[in-house]
């Protein structure tokens, strides 16, 4: 009895030291953190409160890249984590423009590819978006970020009536992040779209496995079971 509340106590102390040190690392103002780890914190508060929230993170990683830049002593690091937390911002004009100065110092940088090939996306250039996607995913195809080109790449044929492309694309974004709906319910459109209806039904299927109560998943579905 005495050694089962002696490891209760041990738990809940080490408990909460855990979560002193984690809420310390929230609590820390931009200011006090590198360009990294204020990208790291602002993606992780985003992803739970949003855009606003991250802000302050993603303007000081801003603000500590810019002033590399300015002092001639940018890393490709610099250039990556600017163009990260432009584009968190939508400000895809000068994610590209940093882009190119960052690609001219440092052409190998395939993480300013990928980026670039975001902004450009949203800028409505589809060729330029391509081509950037594409460059990230023929030399990382199982790199970090090559679920989300190979998503865009999918997007951009989708867009453009290419749906026997888009279906690759696709196949190949949710073998690599198989978890998000959004996606099997882009692969099992443009499946429908060339008539492979048994392979959209599957797709449609994995949509609400994944999410039951995807109301468009759930009316195709049920449209292409009574075709």
């Amino acid at each position: 009895m005495v050694q089962y509340t002696m490891n209760r106590i041990y738990f809940f102390g080490f408990f909460a030291v855990y979560l002193l040190f984690g809420f310390a690392a929230y609590a820390q103002s931009p200011q006090s953190l590198s360009a990294m780890q204020n990208w790291q914190v602002g993606r992780n508060i985003e992803g739970r409160d949003g855009l606003d929230a991250a802000n302050p993170f993603y303007d000081e990683a801003i603000r500590l890249c810019q002033l590399e830049i300015d002092n001639n002593v940018a890393t490709r690091d610099t250039y990556t984590i600017i163009t990260w937390a432009l584009r968190r911002q939508n400000r895809h004009s000068e994610v590209i423009a940093l882009g190119q100065r960052g690609l001219a110092s440092f052409p190998d940088e395939f993480r300013i590819m990928q980026t670039m090939g975001e902004s450009w996306f949203f800028l409505g250039n589809f060729n330029n978006s391509l081509h950037y996607m594409q460059m990230y995913t023929h030399a990382l195809p199982l790199g970090e970020r090559s679920s989300v080109a190979f998503f865009f790449v999918g997007e951009i044929h989708r867009l453009t009536q290419r749906f026997h492309h888009a279906d690759i694309a696709y196949t190949a974004a949710v073998a690599l992040a198989p978890n998000l709906p959004l996606w099997w319910y882009r692969l099992a459109t443009v499946r429908a779209a060339v008539g492979d209806m048994d392979e959209a039904i599957a797709a449609f299927e994995q949509v609400l496995r994944l999410n039951p109560n995807h109301q468009s998943a759930i009316q195709r579905l049920a449209q292409l079971r009574v075709q």
